[in-house]
């Protein structure tokens, strides 16, 4: 009877306010960024539409240690990544002004894409070392702007939950411009909509902000160094967001 009102739920109320406020957000971002507003709508609106995501999902959200963070300060965030749930959760709780780092093909999206371009994410692009090299320059201009951004260092959706191996990208940037890196451990999205389901599943998602790992006292000589570094700044965070992980 449960699964019946999900779907009845999901189809004639979820789905359509999905839609109508995704448009609406997208379109609101979009021209408020292209009339020189990107500073307020290149974020505001985006969390907004991603609490009100939340919402319709019948999802409630616990989020602890966001005393941890400095209002004005900029950050490094890397998380775990579970489900697309992730993206709602983070972007509508984190409570700071963050730019994504995003897949490519995520840029074709309807709407969305072209809101997100004007809003000044930052798309992946994994074609070549030129195309990476260009990404991690463009991630550097967006926080040396004052903003933070936030990266899932696994690179792709966890279908069980446990953590995958992180790629060095977000450590990079963070010792590049000596900025603290944030551990985000998340938990509940996975369930919401499991792999190979599109019924919603409402849960109780989770959020725990970890203590800044700082980087401005990180010295590096050589390119062999920074290796080094940046493999132990990487195991460091993994841990910390491994150590709060609810096993599946």
């Amino acid at each position: 009877m449960k699964r019946i009102f999900l779907f009845l739920y999901q189809l004639f109320i979820w789905l359509p306010l999905f839609l109508i406020i995704t448009v609406i957000t997208a379109l609101t971002v979009a021209f408020g960024c292209i009339l020189g507003g990107e500073r307020f709508f290149g974020y505001y609106p985006g969390a907004l539409w991603a609490k009100a995501v939340c919402v319709i999902s019948l999802c409630s959200v616990k989020v602890t240690g966001s005393e941890r963070l400095q209002r004005n300060q900029s950050y490094i965030f890397v998380s775990n990544h579970q489900s697309a749930y992730d993206i709602f959760l983070v972007y509508g709780h984190i409570g700071q002004r963050i730019k994504w780092v995003m897949k490519k093909s995520l840029k074709k999206i309807p709407f969305v894409g072209f809101a997100c371009d004007k809003a000044g994410f930052i798309f992946v692009d994994s074609s070549s070392k030129q195309a990476a090299a260009q990404t991690v320059t463009d991630a550097e201009e967006r926080l040396r702007k004052g903003n933070s951004i936030v990266i899932f260092p696994e690179g792709t959706r966890s279908k069980t939950g446990q953590l995958g191996k992180f790629k060095k990208g977000a450590f990079q940037i963070a010792l590049d411009l000596h900025l603290p890196v944030v551990p985000v451990t998340i938990n509940g999205t996975l369930e919401v909509m499991p792999p190979g389901s599109f019924l919603l599943n409402p849960q109780h998602l989770e959020m725990i902000i970890h203590n800044p790992v700082p980087t401005d006292s990180i010295q590096i000589a050589d390119v062999r160094e920074a290796t080094v570094k940046i493999r132990d700044l990487s195991n460091k965070c993994k841990a910390e967001i491994e150590a709060s992980l609810k096993e599946k």
